[in-house]
């Protein structure tokens, strides 16, 4: 799609409102994009439709001078009105419809529970997907059993879409993901709970560019040895 030119799921950030110890949440969003977040996504399964609105509006507006775009988590009708991209699951609006509603020019990203759905992932219509949980999580206790370094393996082999690693990924484990074939991992806690979202998100972000800097380096010994 038109948007791909612009999305970058490097460190992806996803948002949950049980994590913000008092803080606000654009402080938080801020301070982690200002450490290297290249991506974000509003979630927060209890808020009504107008306030989640209202938070996305004040998000999009607090992203934009930074350049870090902004999804919403299932709601295609608040991101319509917001302006703004939208990531959905197998169970939410199907993604011809969300494409329909939202224009060629957002960015729209797709839930991957089994390496299966990979095959109706339609590149024409999506910008990413998104697999895991890549390891144990407890910011969505119903996502599943950890699908680790095989299951992005897999989902990697079978799509040129970028792939973007979810659930239980932090520090310790970010560089497996990308080294598995994810091209971004999507963050929660990792950032969101951190005493610094600056400085986690800027670990985070070192930890990754060293990472893709020696895939791609691999990669091209790979095609001159070939």
């Amino acid at each position: 799609m038109t948007s791909i030119s612009i999305l970058d799921p490097k460190l992806y950030l996803v948002t949950d409102p049980g994590l913000l110890r008092g803080r606000a949440l654009i402080d938080v969003v801020d301070e982690a994009c200002a450490g290297g977040v290249t991506l974000v996504q509003l979630r927060d399964k209890t808020a009504e439709a107008r306030d989640l609105l209202e938070m996305a509006r004040a998000l999009k507006a607090a992203l934009q001078p930074r350049g870090v775009p902004l999804v919403i988590n299932d709601r295609v009708d608040v991101a319509a009105a917001a302006g703004v991209g939208c990531h959905v699951g197998q169970t939410d609006l199907p993604v011809e419809a969300t494409r329909a509603m939202l224009g060629d020019a957002a960015i729209i990203g797709l839930s991957l529970d089994h390496v299966e759905q990979t095959r109706a992932a339609d590149p024409a219509l999506l910008d990413y997907v998104a697999h895991g949980p890549f390891a144990a999580t407890d910011t969505k206790p119903d996502a599943g059993m950890p699908v680790g370094i095989r299951g992005i393996n897999e989902v990697r082999a079978r799509t040129g879409l970028p792939l973007v690693a979810i659930g239980g990924i932090d520090a310790s484990n970010a560089a497996h993901a990308i080294d598995a074939g994810a091209d971004g991992v999507a963050v929660v806690s990792a950032v969101m709970a951190a005493e610094s979202p600056y400085e986690a998100a800027s670990m985070l972000g070192d930890i990754l560019d060293r990472t893709l800097a020696g895939v791609r380096r691999d990669s091209k010994i790979r095609e001159a040895s070939a």
